[in-house]
């Protein structure tokens, strides 16, 4: 019997990206980037593992934008056509390369992106089924986040914006996999006392928090994060293991930093003559990543060497080792202390494995292989399995906290997003006097009702305040929020105004199509 517990949980998201008005938009590469370098990687991963027979218990976040952009026939459409694109250029790197030291590696970037389209069109297209099955198995706990991710400490100055940002995701998981989800991601790890109420009243069973988020609590936790409380709702917090997540997260001390894996920032996007690599960049010529590295990081100078596949899948393998081993005595040392075995909760963004650290998949797969061989000590193991094994947790209301820079909220509330939340707030209180207002609706004045929510909540999304802090697609992030704002402001005066502008809502509609069975009436008070 193992003496201690290892929660893995992955945490898919990304924001809601679809310009069907564009040719070709930057953004929605994040999507196909995330699906070639991290989803589908991942579905190997764990068919690997399910083939072979080895056990295993993940919990996988599937956000509500990713799980509809997953399903948009549009997006699958474009991303074949970015895949088709991707396969042509391996195929003239497999000539341009002949006879270097690159070629071994044009070779293997051809056959990944072929077996890349292979698992797509096996599962037609549908990545939501190839998961599914995996908690249909047994082997995953599948759980949902905000609607569009809000960060909702923020937002809980109107506590409707917070209901319905839950309300909204729960309503789409329960349309994906028919039942209401078991536990719930918290954007951000944000926490603020109260919102684990509304999470209450749709039955999740638990969220997490950052580590200060319980250590900081109204009561010190007997057993620190390595067992989750209860809030007095009745809703467990699980808190994050530091330990677990430095090794992993950080590219310095972490193992993605190690020298033999693949170098992310050297690509032949900005390598190759401009001439050769055009048709695969941004039509204005803008050089943009194409999936083609192969380079090593080699060392912390400009110099790097190529990447040797083999070599980084040995270090991926080393690295599980350790990982496991420092797993291994961090349990045996906490259990002298603890009447029941200890439990670490190691979360991450899903995109770091396959995406940022490209051997992380790997990592995973020789992870779960060699906790199923050991045996001895650890045991995967999901938040819904120690709670039914443990039901009995000490109370405890989290501090207010984040997983971001410094804990808090600062990330999300700095001198380069904090005018947006004047806007948004006036947002939420709008639209639940619309609520209010038009209780019962029909015809085209429900369908700009459920628009104006739409807008709103993709309005809320805590991904734009990140980039504008970060300094990164800054551009973007802010025409993002003001269209948003914008069209919820012109739904909102056309509705007032009896003045609705039919083609309008249905341009809307087409472009913005997030959460088809949405109800206004969400933004309702209780």
């Amino acid at each position: 019997m193992a003496k201690g517990y290892l929660a893995i949980v992955l945490h898919a998201h990304l924001p809601f990206v679809r310009h069907p008005e564009h040719s070709f938009a930057l953004e929605e590469r994040w999507l196909y980037e995330a699906i070639t370098e991290c989803y589908i990687p991942l579905i190997w991963a764990f068919e690997a593992l399910v083939n072979d027979g080895v056990p295993f218990r993940l919990t996988l976040s599937l956000s509500p934008p990713l799980l509809s952009m997953l399903t948009d026939e549009f997006l699958r459409q474009r991303y074949l056509r970015h895949l088709h694109k991707l396969l042509e250029l391996t195929d003239k790197e497999t000539w341009r390369t002949a006879g270097t030291p690159f070629f071994p590696l044009a070779q293997m970037y051809q056959a990944r992106f072929r077996r890349v389209r292979d698992t797509f069109n096996a599962y037609g297209g549908n990545l939501i089924a190839a998961f599914k099955k995996f908690q249909e198995a047994g082997s995953i706990e599948i759980i949902t986040t905000a609607a569009t991710h809000g960060y909702l400490p923020l937002l809980f100055i109107n506590p409707q914006a917070v209901a319905a940002q839950i309300a909204v995701a729960v309503k789409l998981y329960r349309r994906h996999f028919g039942y209401n989800p078991p536990g719930f991601w918290l954007p951000e790890c944000a926490y603020t006392p109260g919102i684990d109420a509304y999470l209450k009243k749709h039955g999740i069973r638990y969220f997490f928090v950052d580590t200060h988020g319980l250590l900081f609590g109204s009561h010190r936790p007997r057993f620190g994060v390595f067992a989750p409380v209860f809030c007095p709702t009745g809703v467990a917090a699980f808190g994050r293991d530091v330990e677990s997540s430095k090794q992993v997260w950080s590219a310095k001390e972490g193992y993605p930093g190690d020298f033999d894996y693949r170098e992310y920032y050297r690509d032949i996007g900005y390598d190759l003559d401009l001439e050769y690599i055009r048709d695969y960049i941004h039509p204005d010529g803008i050089r943009i990543n194409t999936g083609l590295k192969y380079y090593r990081i080699t060392g912390k100078t400009e110099y790097k060497e190529p990447y040797v596949p083999e070599w980084a899948r040995e270090k991926a393998a080393t690295h599980a080792g350790n990982f496991m081993f420092n797993r291994e005595h961090q349990i045996r040392y906490l259990t002298r202390f603890m009447d029941r075995p200890p439990l670490i909760v190691a979360p991450y963004d899903a995109e770091l494995f396959g995406h940022w650290w490209f051997e992380g998949p790997q990592w995973l797969e020789f992870l779960i292989r060699k906790i199923a061989y050991d045996q001895k000590i650890i045991e995967l193991i999901t938040p819904s399995d120690y709670l039914r094994r443990h039901p009995c947790n000490q109370v405890i209301t989290p501090c207010p906290s984040s997983w971001g820079n410094k804990g808090y909220h600062e990330v999300w509330l700095c001198g380069a997003n904090d005018w947006i939340y004047r806007h948004l707030h006036w947002g939420a209180d709008r639209m639940v006097e619309l609520t209010n207002r038009f209780p019962e609706s029909s015809g085209m004045l429900r369908r700009a009702l459920n628009q104006a929510a739409r807008e709103l909540l993709l309005a809320q999304s805590s991904d734009w305040p990140f980039i504008m802090a970060t300094g990164t697609m800054v551009e973007y992030a802010v025409r993002r929020f003001k269209t948003h704002m914008a069209n919820f402001i012109g739904i909102y005066r056309q509705i007032t105004e009896n003045r609705i502008e039919d083609g309008w809502i249905e341009e809307l509609e087409s472009h913005n199509n997030i959460f088809p069975e949405i109800d206004y009436r969400v933004f309702a008070k209780d």
